[in-house]
C-alpha cells in the first residue's frame, strides 16, 4: 500500500484529452504527485501531455495495459470515457492501485455497482470525480446545512442546465445523463440524505432539447425537485440549488455565490432595526480579485482528497459506492418515460 511511501505520489494516468488537460491534471500536480506515466490512443495528444508534464517517452503509452503493467506506480488516474472506466478500474482494482475515477464510474449502474464491489473486497482506494461537493460554495453550504441551528432538511429544489449543442445529433442523450445529471445524483443525497424513492416528467421541446423535473421523497420525510435540462444558452448562469429547513435556507447561486436565511424580525416599522448577528441573512461570495491559484470548482479539494486517500490516510471523498448509488437513481429516472 501506499500508506507508508514518502516522497510524491507516482501516479499513472490514462486519457490526455481536453478535460484531463484543462481540469484535472493542473489541479492533480499542484499536490505532491509525480506523473510517472501517461496513456492515450491518440499519439499527438499523448506526446503533447507528455511534454507539457515532464513524462519521458518511455512512460508515454498507447495501450492501457502496458501502464498498469508497470511497477513503479502508486496510484492511477482515469478520464476515458465510462465504458472503459469499468474496464480499466477494474483491473488497476484487481492490482491494488489507488484510482481516481473521473465520473461517471460506468455505463451503467450494475457495472458501477461491480466496480463497489471490487474495491470493497480487495480494499482499494476509489475516488469519484464529483466535484461538485468540493466547490467552494458548496462545502460551506453544505457545512450549514449539518449544524445543529439549521435543523433537519425539509426541501430541495434546483436547477441545472446546459445548452443543446452536444445532444442535438444524440438523441438518447446519454452524454447529457451521464456526463452531466450524474452529478446532481450524487450532490443531492450528499445534502439531504437518503433518497427513498424518486420519479421524473419529461418533456422534449425539439430533438436535442429535453427537459426533466425530478421529483423525490428522502428518508427523513423531505422532499425535492431538480429540474435538468439542455435547452438553455451556455451564455447564462444555469445552476442554482436550495435547501430548506424550518425557518432556515441556504442558497449557493451561479456556483458561487451562497446566501443563508434564518428568521429575523419584520424591520420595516422599527427604527431601531439593524443587522443582528444570528438572526439575519449571511452572503458569501469568493473574492476573484484574488490568487489565480484558488479553485473555486473544487476539483483541487478533490484531487487532494485522491491523493489522501492513495497514501492510505482517512478523507470523506466520494467513492465507488457513491458512485453506484448516483448511478442507480440516474437510471430510475432516465427510466421514466
Amino acid at each position: 500500500m501506499t500508506g507508508s511511501r514518502t516522497g510524491a505520489l507516482r501516479v499513472g494516468w490514462i486519457g490526455c484529452g481536453v478535460h484531463a488537460n484543462e481540469m484535472l491534471l493542473p489541479q492533480l500536480t499542484r499536490h505532491d504527485v509525480e506523473i510517472t506515466a501517461l496513456c492515450d490512443t491518440d499519439e499527438a495528444r499523448l506526446n503533447t501531455t507528455g511534454r507539457r508534464y515532464g513524462v519521458p517517452e518511455a512512460g508515454r503509452l498507447r495501450d492501457w495495459r502496458s501502464l498498469l503493467s508497470r511497477d513503479d506506480l502508486d496510484a492511477v488516474g482515469l478520464a476515458v470515457g465510462p465504458a472503459l472506466h469499468h474496464e480499466i478500474g477494474l483491473a488497476a482494482i484487481a492490482r491494488g492501485l489507488p484510482l481516481f475515477i473521473e465520473k461517471p464510474p460506468a455505463p451503467t449502474a450494475r457495472q458501477a455497482a461491480e466496480l463497489a464491489e471490487a474495491a470493497a473486497r480487495r480494499k482499494v482506494p476509489v475516488v469519484l470525480g464529483f466535484m461538485k461537493r468540493y466547490s467552494t460554495a458548496n462545502r460551506i453550504a453544505a457545512n450549514v446545512i449539518r449544524t445543529k441551528e439549521f435543523g433537519d432538511t425539509a426541501s430541495f429544489l434546483g436547477e441545472y442546465m446546459t445548452a443543446p449543442t452536444y445532444f442535438a445529433g444524440n438523441p438518447d442523450y446519454s452524454g447529457f445523463y451521464l456526463h452531466h445529471c450524474v452529478h446532481y445524483f450524487d450532490l443531492v443525497p450528499h445534502l439531504m440524505g437518503e433518497v427513498a424513492s424518486v420519479s421524473a416528467r419529461r418533456h422534449e421541446l425539439a430533438p436535442g432539447k429535453l427537459l426533466l423535473h425530478v421529483d423525490f421523497r428522502f428518508a427523513n420525510g423531505g422532499i425535492g425537485t431538480l429540474v435538468l435540462g439542455t435547452h438553455q444558452s451556455r451564455g447564462t448562469p444555469m445552476e442554482w440549488w436550495q435547501v430548506m429547513g424550518d425557518h432556515t435556507r441556504v442558497e449557493v447561486r451561479n456556483v458561487h455565490e451562497v446566501r443563508y436565511f434564518r428568521a429575523p424580525p419584520f424591520k420595516v416599522s422599527r427604527a431601531e432595526a439593524s443587522l443582528i448577528d444570528g438572526e439575519d441573512t449571511l452572503v458569501w461570495e469568493p473574492n476573484l480579485t484574488a490568487a489565480a491559484n484558488e479553485d473555486h470548482k473544487g476539483y483541487h479539494a478533490l484531487l487532494g482528497d485522491f491523493v489522501r486517500a492513495a497514501r492510505g490516510e482517512p478523507t470523506t471523498a466520494p467513492n465507488a459506492a457513491d458512485g453506484a448509488a448516483a448511478m442507480a437513481l440516474l437510471e430510475q429516472v432516465v427510466a421514466e418515460r
